[in-house]
């Protein structure tokens, strides 16, 4: 149960993930924001306006997928670090997936991390495909890291440190 775990279930999750054939088509945001507080950074960041959260500020947000780019304007603007960009036409057997994270040391590109799924476990080395830094007065960086499709779903962070090389 996501209130005593803080881990969301199957059922939270279904709800907020892509439809797979939107997924085939290219990136598109997810957000993984369960908790209705106000907050709507979001909001204001998206260019296309897919995402709202309706009348109450304290509603959680809803994703339009036809109208999601996948910029990832959005993901660096979420507090609760919980939008992640989903692509899963990178490759044919690999996608990126690009995490909010906002620990020092960060990664290089070339790099492999250890992908961890929503209760923190370890997935496996994925290689960092890209690091952009956080900038200005939002310090949250975002990882492109490149994972099988079939864990496009479940990579959610990586390891705070030892980064290892190919």
């Amino acid at each position: 149960m996501l209130i005593s775990t803080g881990i969301p279930t199957k059922e939270d999750l279904q709800g907020v993930i892509p439809p797979a054939q939107r997924r085939a088509r290219g990136p598109v945001a997810m957000a993984e924001c369960f908790q209705k507080i106000p907050c709507n950074p979001c909001v204001a960041a998206c260019p296309v306006k897919a995402i709202r959260m309706g009348e109450d500020i304290n509603e959680c947000p809803k994703i339009d997928f036809e109208l999601c780019t996948g910029c990832g304007s959005c993901l660096t603007k979420c507090p609760g670090l919980a939008i992640f960009i989903i692509d899963e036409t990178y490759s044919d057997a690999t996608a990126l997936v690009r995490l909010p994270f906002e620990y020092l040391p960060l990664p290089e590109a070339g790099q492999y991390a250890m992908g961890l799924n929503r209760a923190g476990e370890e997935l496996g080395w994925f290689k960092v495909a890209r690091v952009i830094k956080g900038s200005g007065r939002n310090l949250t960086h975002t990882i492109w890291v490149e994972v099988p499709k079939e864990l496009s779903m479940e990579v959610r962070n990586i390891r705070e440190g030892g980064y290892r090389n190919g």
